[in-house]
């Protein structure tokens, strides 16, 4: 048995998956602390279910913790940037392009020392082992804690980087070390960015981690926990701790995972309605479809693994207007306080679930407290909520054929007519907790995005294979049993405009949890 949580900004769900069946959901209300959320709704879910904490094998928690921190700028920590590359890459210095106030936070000084690799693997330089030292020194002076280092091409080779965190290691053991390679994908900045974002968040990451573990202790609850990544996977707690930034969007992946487990769909649109904004996501093969775009996150730009979700200002407490030519609905919403602005809840503000109501395709709330609105209303409200979808849904395909469309999260009870790109609608049940069911269902995955120079010494097969033996490493780092590690996706693309047989591989592998190992 399982328990999958996912911590929303309004509920928290839980979940129990026993194999194939869904032994029971209950929302509970997101608290301040988040954690006692979780203690509230994993005691309701056992208690309904009426089983026993030590017949729970593994608790999977999707969180928002490290992203809400990040992007309110709270709970972060200062970062010394250490960059291995000078002075190659001493044109644009860490920290060039964050936001003015989250530099103040996060920034606790930059250093660029020589080092770093040509694309083909060659050094730029050798390592200045001596200025690391120094910087090092300084940092510590500073009574700076964690360290991000980065390097010039170090997806290609991680030599250097590999070295400075063992001197690190060697001059000031108390201090955390983030290294780019092992976060971000090519790109020098982005990746730079990565690893500062995910040194800023270690000292949380320990403080929800022994929180998490707390709850369950107190709940009776033996188990191993897991916490869900942004591509569909989890990740053991002291994965979390090393790699907190890997957390960032797994709400939405777990509602697209959710979503393809419940119908069985492989490839598929993903509409996730909340109660202030739908997310758009894309199925392929069963997992979300990953952005191939740098992403930015709370004002800086990053190019760790993401999915690829589109989020319309669309939910159950979107707002309804009436123009004179038109309906208009969103993106302004009363979001959790729908339950006393609605119509349908006494207040006096039209909201897309006031609509629903009133249409019948939901029954909650007071439907006689919506009898007096026209049809015509409704029914021009409906179709400005099928036109949203139908125009999120067209930025989100790459093929022109229509897909089958998958509905879940609370507000699923929106969408009256099918959208246009749209084969057919799926509706399943238990659709309003799709992303708890995502996060029990995670299973383990690793990731190499790196450039092979492929020569006569360094075939093309021999590049895959390394590929596959380190994102397979990584996956059972991360918690995986070995033996049901596979292949699940591999790219291999020349970098024409690159000599010497640059070829940018990537590789992904997923594996099943490896609980009792």
């Amino acid at each position: 048995m399982r328990i999958g949580v996912d911590v929303g900004g309004t509920n928290t769900d839980a979940v129990l998956l026993s194999g194939r069946e869904v032994l029971g959901a209950v929302k509970r209300p997101t608290s301040k602390d988040v954690n006692t959320g979780i203690s509230e709704a994993i005691s309701a879910l056992v208690e309904e279910c009426g089983v026993t904490p030590d017949a729970v094998d593994a608790v999977m928690i999707g969180t928002t913790h490290f992203t809400n921190a990040f992007i309110q700028r709270r709970e972060l920590v200062p970062v010394y940037a250490l960059r291995l590359g000078f002075p190659a890459g001493r044109g644009i210095p860490p920290f060039s392009s964050w936001p003015n106030d989250l530099r103040d936070v996060v920034c606790g000084g930059t250093a660029m020392v020589g080092g770093g690799f040509e694309f083909d693997g060659r050094e730029i330089g050798p390592l200045d082992e001596e200025a690391i030292a120094a910087s090092v020194e300084a940092a510590r002076r500073k009574g700076i804690t964690q360290i991000a280092v980065s390097c010039i091409f170090s997806q290609l080779n991680s030599a250097h980087e590999q070295r400075t965190a063992e001197l690190i290691a060697k001059i000031a053991p108390e201090m955390e070390v983030s290294l780019s390679y092992e976060l971000g994908r090519i790109g020098l900045l982005e990746r730079e960015n990565a690893a500062i974002m995910n040194a800023s968040l270690r000292p949380m990451a320990r403080t929800i981690t022994t929180a998490f573990a707390k709850a369950l202790e107190d709940l009776g609850i033996a188990a191993p926990f897991f916490i869900s990544q942004n591509d569909g996977t989890l990740m053991s707690a002291d994965h979390m701790q090393r790699y907190p930034v890997l957390t960032f969007a797994a709400g939405p992946t777990n509602s697209l995972r959710g979503a393809a487990w419940l119908t069985g769909a492989t490839d598929a649109i993903v509409v996730d309605i909340g109660g202030t904004t739908s997310d758009v996501g894309v199925l392929v093969s069963s997992f979300p479809r990953q952005s191939t775009f740098h992403v930015d996150v709370g004002g800086v730009r990053t190019n760790f693994r993401m999915p690829d979700v589109y989020s319309i200002g669309l939910g159950g407490g979107s707002l309804v207007s009436e123009t004179e030519n038109d309906v208009v609905v969103g993106p302004d919403s009363v979001g959790f306080r729908l339950l006393s602005e609605g119509m349908i809840f006494g207040g006096n503000t039209l909201t897309a679930s006031d609509i629903a109501v009133a249409a019948g395709a939901a029954d909650f709330g007071d439907r006689t407290l919506v009898a007096g609105l026209s049809q015509n209303l409704i029914t021009e409200a409906q179709s400005a909520i099928t036109r949203l979808v139908g125009d999120a849904i067209d930025r989100m395909k790459t093929a022109p054929g229509d897909m089958p469309l998958i509905l879940v999260g609370g507000g699923a009870v929106l969408i009256a007519d099918v959208p246009r790109g749209v084969s057919e609608v799926l509706r399943p049940e238990h659709a309003g907790v799709a992303n708890a069911i995502g996060a029990a269902i995670g299973q383990v995955s690793g990731e190499i995005d790196r450039i092979y120079a492929i020569t006569d010494e360094i075939s093309r097969k021999e590049a895959l294979d390394d590929a596959r033996m380190q994102a397979s490493a990584q996956a059972v780092a991360a918690g995986a049993a070995e033996s049901t590690v596979e292949v699940v996706d591999v790219e291999a693309v020349p970098l024409q405009y690159l000599p010497g047989g640059a070829t940018r591989v990537v590789c992904r592998v997923v594996g099943d949890l490896a609980i009792g190992a």
